[in-house]
């Protein structure tokens, strides 16, 4: 039995490029794809943010000196890239999905309207969000955070190549240990990198709980959404 009904997955650009430099690793977004559905098949209502690093990586060197605005735009459509990738891969699958820009391209993917994206969460369709709040300055962390709460999601799932939220980095230290929970306030007072400080600000102000867990982990997304012990809990 799932534990939620409404589920906002943040996905990192990176992710996506497997084992890659940067770009979309095609075998590492079929099995994201694939993870995907076998929630939507437990009847949870699933809305995407994706990132942009794994397309903007590859010209980030001629961003170098760029007006942060224009930088920012330019992730932006990198976004709209990947939203657009992973809606189609997700048809492939068998799993009707759509992209709603932040941005107007509308010849390409349909506007952001909040009414119509809850349309077609209530009507079992995954909707990617793409392009971000479609504000510069901000990321596509808080993206999520804000999407989740508009769309009243019951939490925020953010898949990141580390399988949890630790005591400090895992990769330094080989003593650090995985929290299975912790509150908003501690994860601050213990300066925790959980999502960017605006995001996290808006999930702790929503009461919107975050839920840590790895995107490489097989089945993970799976046993987070059916409420098992997976990736780390933040909660007010």
């Amino acid at each position: 039995m799932p534990a939620y009904k409404r589920i906002l997955l943040k996905l990192s650009g990176e992710a996506l490029m497997g084992d890659d430099a940067f770009g979309i690793n095609r075998a590492t977004i079929v099995r994201m794809v694939q993870e995907i559905r076998e929630v939507t098949q437990t009847g949870v209502e699933v809305a995407v943010v994706i990132g942009g690093g794994n397309i903007f990586r590859g010209v980030a060197g001629g961003s170098v000196g760029m007006d942060r605005a224009t930088a920012d735009y330019m992730g932006m459509l990198a976004t709209v890239m990947n939203s657009l990738a992973l809606a189609d891969t997700m048809r492939q699958e068998g799993i009707v999905a759509r992209v709603m820009s932040a941005i107007g391209i509308e010849q390409v993917v349909e506007p952001y309207v909040r009414p119509k994206a809850l349309q077609y969460l209530e009507e079992g369709k995954v909707v990617v969000f793409a392009a971000g709040t479609g504000n510069p300055f901000f990321t596509t962390d808080t993206a999520a955070a804000l999407r989740g709460a508009e769309i009243g999601a019951e939490i925020v799932l953010k898949a990141t190549k580390v399988d949890g939220v630790y005591t400090a980095d895992p990769k330094k230290d080989p003593s650090a240990t995985r929290y299975s929970r912790i509150s908003f306030d501690d994860a601050i007072s213990k300066n925790l990198q959980v999502l960017d400080a605006t995001a996290f600000a808006l999930c702790r102000d929503q009461k919107l709980p975050i839920r840590v867990f790895s995107i490489l982990k097989p089945g993970a997304l799976k046993r987070v959404v059916l409420g098992e012990d997976e990736g780390t809990l933040v909660h007010v």
